[in-house]
């Protein structure tokens, strides 16, 4: 049976967590990821951050973070929705994959607590990202799902102050849960990491059906905004038969219209013996995805103003011009027509661009809840 509801806060850091059940041996396994771990006393699962303390599985980091940051919203990345602006990011610990190029091993592999250094309760959050001036709170650094009772909070809060919330996440989730995460997310930034069960089972422990299953999901079940991410590894998952047919299935089971980012892998954590990613290799999927259908592919982590930039898929007309973060073209209407023909151009548009640009603004929640206290 799953544990739908919450139980009160035992510690600024430790809740009850939802979605587990107790097997007939007294392990309890938790129901959260596929990954289901079954966890005897005191042990933890894979994530690190959920564990069984007593009769019990716990969320052992609500309210802490690895840190806060102002981004562009174009850093997630997500090109369609609220272009030019910022979004307030935050992270926690741990990560329920165990990718071998992860680019933030240093957070999602840490089991040191020291890792989260700052602190913040939804509402305080919430109201910080109002009162720096941005359109959303994104959910990313390590994948959200693992810290799901924080991130579901969250997100309400952010709803009553009207903040749209964005997920950053490899989709690696069960289906009950899946459904409670994402009831308050407004876009989604999806890892397709590969599309063979090969590459996921050995380079990210775990599968590629239940990603899959999270995109059919977002698309056709909910009114998330979703764009996929795909880094491409040379010699791993980077082939042009491999690249074929997973933008056929995107097409296919996603439509046109779902923006699709290939971006250059750099030799990092267990991978530093593998080559980074040619800018050819990301030109050739880009080309590859558009043969087959795909409107709006995006080339990440080179530079590259032409594979960064949004064209209308009727007329061919620049409707956002991109150098890395910063825009520079923009030919679409404030509901995002292109201005040359009329075409109606995916995403989530609200006026003019943001004026954002390439700035990281570091912040402190812990100072920010402190000096709102003071002034009450």
């Amino acid at each position: 049976m799953t544990t739908a509801q919450q139980s009160p806060q035992k510690s600024p850091t430790v809740v009850t967590a939802r979605y587990w059940h107790r097997l007939d041996d007294g392990r309890l396994q938790c129901d959260l990821c596929p990954r289901f771990c079954k966890l005897h006393e005191d042990q933890q699962g894979l994530c690190f951050v959920r564990a069984r303390q007593g009769d019990e599985i716990v969320l052992t980091t609500y309210g802490r973070s690895s840190g806060f940051c102002v981004d562009p919203i174009e850093k997630k990345p997500l090109n369609h929705f609220l272009p030019g602006t910022s979004v307030l990011s935050f992270g926690t610990a741990g990560c329920n994959l165990a990718c071998k190029f992860c680019q933030n091993w240093d957070m999602s592999k840490s089991r040191e607590m020291d890792t989260l250094a700052d602190s913040a309760a939804p509402e305080t959050l919430a109201r910080a990202a109002r009162e720096r001036g941005g359109s959303s709170v994104a959910y990313t650094y390590n994948d959200p799902v693992i810290f799901l009772e924080y991130a579901v909070d969250v997100a309400k809060e952010c709803r009553k102050l009207g903040i749209k919330n964005v997920a950053v996440t490899a989709g690696y989730i069960c289906e009950e849960p899946r459904k409670e995460f994402f009831q308050d997310m407004d876009a989604a930034n999806v890892d397709l990491k590969a599309f063979t069960e090969d590459f996921y089972r050995k380079i990210t422990g775990s599968h590629l059906q239940p990603v899959l299953d999270t995109l059919r999901y977002l698309k056709h079940e909910t009114d998330v905004w979703i764009e996929t991410t795909t880094l491409l590894i040379p010699g791993k998952n980077d082939s042009p038969e491999e690249i074929d047919e997973m933008t056929r299935w995107v097409v296919k089971e996603l439509g046109p219209d779902v923006p699709m980012h290939f971006t250059a892998f750099h030799p990092e954590w267990k991978m530093m013996d593998t080559p980074s990613t040619p800018p050819e290799t990301l030109t050739r999927a880009r080309e590859i995805a558009m043969k087959n259908g795909v409107r709006y592919a995006y080339t990440g982590n080179v530079h590259d103003k032409a594979g960064d930039s949004t064209y209308c898929h009727q007329c061919g007309t620049t409707l956002i011009g991109r150098d890395w973060y910063v825009l520079s073209d923009w030919n679409l209407t404030n509901d995002g027509h292109c201005k040359s023909c009329g075409t109606q151009c995916a995403g989530v548009f609200d006026g003019p661009p943001g004026e954002w640009g390439a700035r990281r603004m570091p912040v402190r929640l812990s100072e920010f809840a402190m000096e709102n206290a003071m002034g009450e």
